[in-house]
């Protein structure tokens, strides 16, 4: 199977839409797969069946109390992503009939938690658009 970041196909294309819509959001290959940052702080993570685990997803920051909700609510959609799952990072699963809204709202929390206090403050008061 082809690499799926060779090329802008699939949910790839809509990741790094919705992700580098972000303020100031880059995209930076760590660990042989795209990350996604605000001044340097993740708050995404490509996961091309990272260590065979059967899916391909994006990680994202999250708080141990969202990442519960999100899995007990839909464990085929969401999971607890090794590494970072104890720090309540929640695994968004894209190889599943994704809502995109859903992810959209779970990326843009993720980059508030990465962001930091001034560019939150200021996307907050409007200053800032996606």
């Amino acid at each position: 199977m082809a690499h799926p970041l060779k090329k802008e196909a699939g949910p790839v294309k809509q990741v790094r839409k919705i992700c580098l819509a972000l303020p100031e959001a880059t995209e930076k290959i760590a660990w042989g797969e795209p990350t996604w940052r605000v001044r340097d702080k993740m708050f995404g993570q490509y996961a091309n069946n990272h260590h065979n685990a059967g899916h391909i997803a994006i990680w994202f920051k999250s708080t141990l109390e969202a990442q519960e909700m999100y899995v007990s609510a839909d464990p085929v959609r969401y999971f607890v992503p090794p590494y970072v799952g104890m720090k309540g990072w929640v695994g968004v699963r894209l190889d599943v009939d994704v809502d995109w809204d859903a992810f959209e709202e779970i990326a843009t929390e993720a980059w508030r938690l990465a962001a930091p206090k001034k560019l939150l403050a200021a996307f907050d008061a409007g200053e800032l658009t996606r």
